[in-house]
């Protein structure tokens, strides 16, 4: 029998609260999806903690990550979303992945990443193109560093390249993005379900 699956949503906008964010939008959406499948979660907003650069668990002295580690560790699915800039994930959003590169040397008594078992997904705002290789680029870290993904892991929304509408500026959200989401949501939790059941090998 499964136990509850549970979601993280780093939200890597490089605005801090209360200010109004694409991103924080589509991740709470996210959540949402999240939710009519059951899963309950947070959504965090990175840039109002004081996350250090670096490529270790804990680079001290006040570094906030530990404490979003430790969340991501408690959860079954880790969704991240960024907004395109210069057609590439956002400054916040490589930081947490150089971040989660120190998950490589952390290991369970079988010799398994502690990722293991964790799922990942996508989520991506724009005004320009960019939106795929992002995805492609999140994805592939994400994957690299332990995380599994399951079919469809990205949604996003870009909008008319050189153009000043948001996604939070649209009255709804476009249904192809929301429809998007619910897929990439619910095969992410169908994933995580069954790797709740049946772990990966020892290593």
């Amino acid at each position: 029998m499964s136990s509850a699956v549970t979601a993280l949503v780093l939200v890597c906008t490089l605005k801090q609260s209360p200010a109004d964010s694409s991103s924080d939008l589509l991740g709470s959406q996210i959540l949402a999806a999240l939710g009519e499948q059951g899963v309950e979660g947070e959504v965090l907003r990175v840039v109002d903690h004081d996350v250090r650069f670096g490529v270790s668990t804990d680079e001290g002295d006040g570094d906030g990550w530990p404490g979003i580690r430790s969340k991501m560790l408690d959860a079954d699915v880790l969704v991240i979303a960024t907004p395109i800039w210069m057609g590439q994930p956002s400054s916040v959003c490589k930081m947490v992945l150089e971040r989660l590169d120190a998950e490589l040397s952390e290991t369970d008594d079988q010799g398994r990443l502690l990722t293991y078992g964790k799922v990942a997904l996508v989520g991506v705002v724009g005004n320009e193109d960019g939106a795929h290789h992002v995805i492609a680029e999140c994805l592939q870290a994400l994957n690299d560093t332990g995380f599994s993904v399951a079919a469809n892991a990205g949604t996003y929304w870009v909008g008319q390249a050189m153009q000043t509408t948001d996604y939070r500026d649209l009255e709804p959200s476009p249904e192809e993005t929301t429809s998007a989401t619910r897929s990439a949501v619910a095969n992410a939790v169908h994933l995580a379900r069954l790797l709740q059941n049946d772990a990966y090998p020892a290593s």
